[in-house]
């Protein structure tokens, strides 16, 4: 969390969210939206963790999903974030590569083969 980023008490979260304050406690227990603790053990909401509370809340109410259902749906759409950053990177480095000039192809070598690289030396103008 940036210092600068703004918190909420749990009384101001669970308003904000438009629930009580003792669900986002149980919350907080089951591991479904875990927020900041101050050193006292105080918790502290983001905004993210105020907007992940709406989406429990609509999953839970709206889609009538189970609070396993919602852990379940919260740590997915959490890996597939953190995938499609790696994936965005992979990219980025695959074009940074394309940009430098040597092109070459990318081959799948399976782990037992030994690979060569080789490239015809240029013949010296006389």
């Amino acid at each position: 969390m940036r210092e600068t980023e703004e918190v909420f008490v749990i009384s101001v979260a669970a308003e904000l969210a438009g629930m009580h304050a003792q669900t986002l406690r149980t919350y907080d227990r089951l591991g479904i939206v875990t927020p900041k603790r101050t050193r006292g053990g105080g918790r502290r909401y983001s905004l993210h963790d105020v907007e992940l509370l709406r989406t429990v809340q609509h999953l839970s109410q709206e889609e009538g999903v189970n609070l396993a259902g919602i852990k379940s749906i919260i740590e997915l759409k959490k890996q597939n974030a953190e995938l499609q950053a790696q994936l965005d990177k992979a990219q980025e480095e695959i074009d940074r590569l394309e940009r430098g000039g040597r092109r070459g192809e990318l081959v799948h070598v399976p782990r037992s083969t030994a690979v060569v690289m080789w490239e015809p030396r240029r013949r010296r103008s006389k």
